[in-house]
């Protein structure tokens, strides 16, 4: 046989990678390294090379299995109610399936009402067995941690959001590091209120939740080290709901008129700053919150804000993306990751 019949299927394959290597926007070597699963290779870039393989029909050379190409399908268990921020998350991801698809990914959002284990549990349980991959936010309790594992068991891989859960095999967490967030809330408190006596309150979601629980214990911690003269009066619990925390807000300032200073672990800023706009405090009392939304960023552009500490909603999607892409390619879950950071808004800094 001369060497130009034997080079033929070669020069076949080779110009067929080289397709695939156009349409993806990467090198031939690059490719080779993805469809032989050898790593060093970026999570969103063997998504975009499994995806331009697919489409060119690469998968018939029998050099990638089918399974990799099939989309891989997501849910996003959101929990319900007024929380702006996770609104606008459950809203970004419904409108991302585009990107998704790019990834070889589809995503279905799904609103589970909120603080109930049990019910949360359930909806684990019932949507593990259509989806191939699961990220929600976790509630701390021993149902949410068994539905977690019989999923493991039977090779449904979840992902916590914003909210961990412990002793679990859950396969990643995308969030903050809470404690951290709780203490730099408590610090810029302090330094706002300035080296005097002072009384500041904390207003919680619930402490079902793990995140909010070690917001907490930062908050709690930075002033037991660092600034003993300001006195925590208490802990009051919302529900992120904007109605709660008015009447939680109103309660506070009745009980302490000298209060100096709020922070509000979770959702439903606007009915703690109606409550200090009613009793003429809002520019008196610091008030530090989480996550960024259009009224959160209002609250801080009019001065009833003080401070927003919040992640990026769309690297927080991207990391689960990463994960699951990771996931299906053999690779550990975390690997081209980094850890979120957290980023503290100020009116002067409003991005």
């Amino acid at each position: 046989m001369d060497e130009g019949a034997e080079s033929l299927p070669r020069r076949r394959l080779m110009a067929r990678m080289d397709d695939v290597a156009r349409l993806a926007g990467v090198s031939s070597a690059t490719v080779d390294r993805v469809l032989n699963q050898r790593p060093g290779v970026r999570a969103v870039t063997v998504q975009r090379v499994l995806k331009a393989a697919g489409e060119l029909g690469y998968v018939m050379d029998g050099a990638l299995p089918a399974s990799a190409l099939k989309p891989l399908r997501l849910a996003f268990l959101i929990p319900a109610g007024t929380n702006r921020f996770l609104g606008m998350l459950g809203r970004l991801i419904g409108s991302s399936q585009d990107q998704l698809a790019s990834f070889n990914m589809r995503a279905r959002v799904d609103y589970i009402e909120s603080f109930k284990p049990e019910l949360l549990a359930q909806h684990l349980r019932r949507i593990g067995r259509d989806v191939d991959g699961i990220a929600f936010m976790a509630l701390e309790h021993p149902t949410v941690r068994e539905a977690v594992d019989w999923l493991a068991e039977r090779g449904v891989p979840t992902v916590t959001l914003i909210s961990d859960i412990a002793k679990t095999q859950r396969v990643a967490y995308v969030g903050l590091d809470n404690r951290s967030a709780g203490r730099s809330a408590g610090y810029l408190i302090a330094r706002f209120i300035g080296p005097k006596p002072a009384k500041v309150a904390m207003i919680a979601g619930s402490l079902s939740y793990r995140a909010h629980e070690e917001r907490e214990m930062g908050f709690l911690h930075l002033f037991e080290e660092l600034f003993p003269a300001i006195e925590v009066v208490g802990l009051r619990e919302g529900h992120d709901d904007e109605a709660r925390n008015y009447r939680q807000t109103k309660t506070l300032l009745a009980q302490h008129p000298d209060l100096a200073g709020i922070y509000n672990i979770g959702g439903g800023p606007e009915g703690i700053a109606r409550a200090l706009k009613e009793a003429g405090r809002q520019h008196e009392v610091v008030f530090v919150g989480h996550g960024l939304t259009p009224e959160t960023r209002a609250l801080l552009i009019e001065g009833a804000m003080d401070a927003v500490i919040t992640q990026n909603p769309q690297t927080a999607l991207m990391d689960c993306v990463a994960i699951f892409a990771n996931l299906r390619a053999g690779r550990p879950a975390l690997h081209g990751t980094a850890s979120p950071r957290t980023e503290i808004i100020l009116r002067e800094n409003l991005p």
